[in-house]
């Protein structure tokens, strides 16, 4: 039997979701406070998490960027907001779904259903699971090679995707600019080094909140740069 966990602060909304569920054949736990949900979605197993945006305590946005760091399990994110942007910004920290309020209950376990029914299948395919690095806010998906800040994915070249791996995956080592250079342009002594700098630069201004003092890719002055943990 599937085990939900309902977040929604508005009881008589959360009960009626809970009673079309367990109808359905689900095991249906509700929590009304968004810090509290957040603890048990981390620390229980669950099948699917159905998530309000407006909770007391930490908010959904908030929710699904933490749990998705943790767990991949679908979530139904459920808001009375109609703006594209809620729904984009949802979608970005790793919601598999958005509904409307108010909604139809009959829909909202159609869709609980299939994504069950996908995640099931992609789970029991065996294809191995993407091989991903986080750091503080940091996401570097390398089979996917794709990077996310704070749940905003961010384009990066070829080069500059290589660079900010190999540091990440070497994090407190000091490279200097011809060992980085070396290592991701495959040359020996071809090409100048200052092209390190220039990607250093380009990185940081996609991932660091503020460049002036970067939280993740730190310069050794005199030796080369280091990825801070």
């Amino acid at each position: 039997m599937s085990r939900i966990l309902i977040i929604e602060d508005e009881e008589s909304i959360a009960e009626l979701e809970k009673d079309y569920l367990e109808l359905s054949g689900f095991e249906v736990e509700i929590e009304n406070d968004g810090t509290e949900g957040l603890e048990r979605a981390l620390n229980e197993d669950f099948d699917l998490l159905i998530l309000d945006l407006m909770l007391p305590g930490t908010d959904g946005f908030e929710i699904c960027r933490q749990f998705r760091e943790k767990k991949n399990i679908p979530i139904i994110m459920v808001s009375a907001k109609k703006e594209d942007i809620d729904k984009i910004r949802g979608l970005g920290l790793g919601a598999d779904d958005y509904i409307t309020k108010p909604f139809s209950p009959s829909e909202m376990v159609a869709r609980v259903k299939a994504h069950l029914a996908r995640y099931e299948r992609l789970i029991g395919s065996g294809l191995p699971e993407n091989d991903i690095i986080e750091i503080r806010g940091l996401k570097i998906d390398k089979t996917a090679r794709r990077v996310w800040v704070n749940g905003e994915e961010k384009n990066f070249t070829t080069k500059e995707f290589d660079l900010l791996t190999f540091l990440a995956e070497h994090p407190n080592h000091v490279f200097t600019k011809e060992e980085l250079f070396n290592k991701i342009w495959d040359m020996e002594s071809i090409g100048d080094i200052a092209t390190v700098t220039v990607h250093i630069k380009k990185i940081r201004e996609k991932i660091e909140f503020n460049t002036a003092k970067p939280q993740y890719i730190e310069t050794i002055w005199g030796v080369g740069y280091r990825f801070k943990v």
